[in-house]
């Protein structure tokens, strides 16, 4: 069977390095060409990319925002688009990525399996390096944290299975799905509009799953930016008040302030104690507290499933090559790993 699909692949300055390969590894997929089409959302780019695409793959439809809107209002753009021309599925694809030909069927065929699945994700190798997996389907921290699953382990044969969140750089995803829970979290700008959206997902009865045979491969380079940081540590915040109920929050209050003093203090040391104090003044302006305070309740009243159910897929640990380090590993990592199998034996709501 076949299904209409949109592509949304968010566009910025991607000239130099990413667009001949993804759009061009695009059109070699083994995908009924008549039941699928590609938009491009131009991100305000400064080297012209939407005339690029317009001039080379003239079946791509592309829509150029006239300012940077940032990546979850401009994948925001195309999945309204979406909604509005009545597509049955959505395939979220970053413009750093090149596709293997069988990718989408694969992908389809996984999600047709059962009406509960509202995402799957493809399997997303390292471009640099193919004989390693990027994610095999991303893990979130019960305090808000998310990180790639599997990086940098070897290539292997892997179960179709259930997945925390589906990375936003290769996710199939159900139309009918996100209308109910509704798109990304514009208030996020960048960075975990993913890992909400795939707890939203869970909280309303959908499945999230990994399509194991779906290969995509990402030019992926770990950012240590200091902007990434204070997006990052902010959106955590806003995910974990927004997504869990009351009690649990309550439950894991002390584990919060814990992880937030130890980040408070290693950030005098990283460098970067001026963005974690503005992550602070986000949180006390009246402003910022209305919008979260409404996001919640849109949240919680879409929920079709308890905090038990939704936090055992989640974990203490934070296991990601490239910020291992002795203190995560053998004080940080077994602390609120403890914590975590604790909270998950206490949650009965």
């Amino acid at each position: 069977m076949t299904k209409k699909i949109l592509f949304v692949i968010p566009v910025y300055n991607g000239i130099a390095e990413f667009l001949d390969d993804c759009f061009s590894s695009l059109e070699k997929n083994d995908y009924p060409a008549d039941q699928y089409d590609v938009l491009a959302i131009d991100d305000c780019s400064a080297d012209d990319s939407a005339n690029y695409i317009r001039q080379r793959w003239a079946n791509v439809i592309v829509i150029r925002n006239e300012k940077n809107l940032g990546f979850a209002k401009s994948n925001n753009v195309g999945l309204q688009y979406a909604i509005d021309q009545g597509y049955e599925y959505v395939y979220l694809l970053n413009q750093d990525t090149y596709i293997e030909p069988d990718f989408l069927s694969q992908a389809i065929k996984v999600m047709l399996s059962d009406v509960k699945i509202g995402a799957v994700q493809s399997k997303l190798m390292l471009f640099g390096d193919r004989g390693k997996i990027n994610s095999w389907g991303n893990e979130i921290h019960f305090l808000g944290f998310a990180y790639a699953g599997g990086y940098k382990v070897p290539n292997q044969e892997l179960p179709e299975r259930e997945i925390a969140y589906p990375s936003g750089a290769c996710a199939l995803i159900k139309v009918s799905a996100l209308k109910y829970i509704g798109l990304f979290n514009e208030e996020f700008f960048m960075y975990h509009e993913d890992v909400d959206l795939g707890w939203r997902l869970w909280l309303a009865g959908y499945r999230c799953v990994l399509a194991p045979k779906s290969v995509v491969y990402h030019k992926y380079e770990f950012s240590r930016s200091i902007k990434k940081l204070y997006f990052m540590e902010r959106n955590r915040y806003l995910v974990v008040l927004q997504n869990y109920k009351v009690f649990t929050i309550l439950l894991i209050a002390p584990a919060m302030i814990f992880m937030d003093l130890l980040m408070f203090v290693y950030s005098f040391y990283a460098g970067w104690w001026r963005q974690e104090l503005d992550v602070y003044k986000y949180f006390f302006q009246p402003r910022s507290l209305s919008v979260m305070l409404k996001t919640r309740r849109l949240v919680q009243s879409k929920r079709r499933v308890g905090d038990r159910e939704i936090i055992k897929r989640f974990t203490g640990k934070i296991v990601f090559q490239d910020i291992n380090n002795p203190i995560l590993l053998y004080l940080v990592n077994p602390f609120f790993d403890f914590y975590c199998r604790l909270v998950k034996t206490l949650v009965r709501w």
